[in-house]
């Protein structure tokens, strides 16, 4: 019996060095608190989720088409530019004039009107009407073209009106492109057209709605909203403007659970937008008997001025440098679930839960059994001879 007690001291001993590899998919809750900081090396920012953290996400939460570039006035009225095909038209108000013909006999009255060639709107943004030279019309409204080529007119033509027409707006439209059945340049008419309205004139998209993003580029700046939200938020769906080009993109959504959570897997997002509950129940939530609920952990990367936000202590990074952080929440206490709700879960997101202590501690006492076993064993057939 002293063999068999002298042996399973020595195998304890043994596992009690080795503890720290004992068999776990992952660091348990006080491992991630301790990794965060390796001496004078900060590895990543780790916060509790409180309050105060969830107001930080909520300030930063993704661009949106209102917020980059607004909507508060209406759809831009239609002016003529460089590219643009224009026809005027001149009358007269009497025959024998510059744009009339006499009447050939006593039953005609003769012609009051002509019609010039379509143009195309030259580099310098000018177009050429006879009798009134070059008109610069670039940057104006069909109206302000006619009052010019009238002013130019007046005194040369017999009190003549002018009626201007765009065939062929090129400096009106948008570009559209991407996951859409028709990718094209769609002109914009004078009532507005706003960005659903475009996509619908190329065709619709081509991929589930909560897959597919849209990306705006207008004048150096670009922004990207998720489809779904473009359709349920009525706000985001803004006025197109001239020379923007539209983006539609599938790009599946997707997150990473591991640890002692119902499943280990990567999981696809089914709809626009997914919080930290949300994600946690698709995941088949906590294992009872394995999980540490106070060890639940968000994982991503955060801009910098965010990591500042969140602990004022980091280290300064450069502003557009992406800085690992860790938001670690305790599911024991109840308000946590409210504050889950109000966490959203964004593409490659990672979620890890701890096990347990006490399962740690399980694994110990399993592999201590183990370990003595052969020795049991041995001292049995040793005290049989």
């Amino acid at each position: 019996m002293r063999i068999v007690t002298i042996g399973m001291v020595m195998a304890a001993g043994l596992v009690l060095a080795g503890c720290s590899a004992l068999p776990s998919t992952g660091p348990t809750t006080m491992e991630v608190s301790e990794q965060a900081n390796v001496g004078t090396e900060v590895r990543y920012v780790l916060r509790d989720v409180d309050d105060h953290v969830v107001s930080i996400l909520a300030a930063s939460r993704p661009a949106t088409f209102q917020g980059s570039f607004g909507d508060s006035r209406p759809a831009p009225g239609q002016r003529i530019g460089v590219g643009d095909t224009v026809q005027v038209t001149i009358w007269e108000a009497a025959a024998g004039g510059l744009f009339s013909s006499p009447a050939i006999d006593r039953n005609s009255t003769g012609a009051r009107s002509a019609v010039i060639p379509p143009q195309i709107v030259a580099k310098d943004g000018s177009i050429t009407v006879p009798y009134a030279g070059r008109i610069r019309v670039a940057g104006l409204t069909t109206p302000e073209v006619e009052q010019r080529i009238v002013t130019g007119l007046t005194g040369k033509a017999i009190e003549p009106q002018v009626l201007v027409t765009v065939p062929l707006g090129l400096s009106n439209s948008v570009t559209i492109l991407g996951e859409v059945t028709n990718g094209a340049r769609v002109p914009l008419s004078v009532r507005g057209e706003r960005i659903l309205d475009v996509i619908a004139s190329a065709g619709g998209v081509r991929a589930a709605a909560h897959e597919t993003f849209v990306t705006l580029q207008r004048r150096g700046r670009t922004a990207a909203v998720p489809m779904q939200r473009l359709v349920l938020n009525a706000s985001e769906n803004i006025f197109a403007h001239p020379d923007d080009v539209i983006t539609v993109v599938r790009d599946p959504q997707t997150y990473s659970v591991f640890g002692a959570a119902g499943r280990n897997s990567v999981i696809p997002f089914d709809a626009a937008g997914i919080t930290l509950d949300q994600a946690l129940a698709k995941a088949g939530g906590l294992l009872d008997w394995r999980s540490d609920p106070q060890g639940v952990f968000l994982l991503r990367y955060e801009t910098a001025s965010v990591a500042r936000k969140l602990d004022p202590e980091f280290k300064i990074v450069p502003h557009d440098a992406k800085v690992p952080v860790i938001y670690k929440i305790n599911l024991r206490d109840a308000k946590s679930y409210f504050l889950a709700q109000n966490i959203d879960i964004r593409n490659r997101d990672i979620i890890y839960v701890a096990n347990a202590p006490v399962t740690e501690f399980q694994k110990l006492i399993q592999l201590l059994l183990t370990a003595a076993q052969p020795v049991a064993t041995g001292a049995s057939i040793a005290t049989g001879f």
